[in-house]
Formats: structure tokens, C-alpha cells, sequence
């Protein structure tokens, strides 16, 4: 059976961190509230991580750009040894204090890499808060 990451963004304030609904209690949680939050900014406020105005902010943010390079690094090993190991599931959750710009971007660019760089895994995306929030495009 092939690997399956579970990729969550959440909010720490609203949701808390998610469960592991595959049964092994648990995976990587990312805090991502020490870099800038764009939704202090008015023009971001409404939009999410997922829009490109957000998406072109934290691409030009120093400290996002480090710190996911620090995450693929971390990920990227786990994701070979549960592969390697016949693991089925590894779970991956990024928070931040709303759910809307930091993590959602995270998970969004965490996606795209491991679907780069590991095609024959299956990742499930969910951007928890945004499901919860109707005032949030998804």
C-alpha cells in the first residue's frame, strides 16, 4: 500500500490542532505564527493563503521562504522512511492564529513540493478553518 500525507492548515485560536483520524495519534505540527501574519494588513484582511496577492507577499518573505526549507528537510526524510517502511499515513498540520494566510500557504507550498518531489504519494489537503468559516473562500 502507498503512503498517504494528511496536509492540514488550522487555526491555533479557532480549531486547535487537529486530530489524527488513521489511528497513529499524531504527526508533525508546524507553528507558523512567529512570521509576519498578512492578515494585519487591510488589503489581505478578507483574502486567504491561497490568493495571490497573499501567495506574492509570503513568497517575498525571508522568513517563510527559511523556515519551509527547514520543514522540507524535516518532511522529506519521513516521507523516504515511511515510504521505504510500508507506512500508510503520515500526518503534516500547519497552524497559524487564524488558519487563513500562514498555514494555509504553508500546507499549499508543502503540497506542491511533495507532489514534486515524491509523485507516487497520495496527499489529502484540508484547510480546516477556511472549511469551518463561511466568510473564507476555499
Amino acid at each position: 500500500m502507498a503512503l498517504t500525507v494528511y496536509l492540514n492548515s488550522f487555526s491555533y485560536l479557532k480549531s486547535g490542532i487537529p486530530e489524527d483520524s488513521t489511528g497513529n495519534g499524531g504527526g508533525f505540527v508546524f507553528d507558523c505564527r512567529f512570521i509576519l501574519n498578512p492578515g494585519r494588513k487591510d488589503e489581505f484582511k478578507f483574502l486567504t493563503g491561497k490568493d495571490t496577492e497573499v501567495i506574492k507577499f509570503l513568497d517575498g518573505t525571508e522568513l517563510m521562504q527559511e523556515f519551509l526549507k527547514s520543514v522540507y528537510e524535516i518532511i522529506d526524510k519521513a516521507v523516504m522512511n515511511y515510504t521505504e517502511r510500508n507506512f500508510t499515513s503520515l500526518m503534516i498540520s500547519f497552524g497559524c492564529t487564524g488558519g487563513q494566510h500562514r498555514s494555509v500557504y504553508a500546507a499549499e507550498k508543502t503540497l506542491q513540493h511533495i507532489a514534486g518531489k515524491f509523485p507516487e504519494v497520495t496527499v489529502n489537503l484540508r484547510h480546516i478553518q477556511i472549511e469551518k468559516d463561511l466568510n473564507l473562500k476555499a
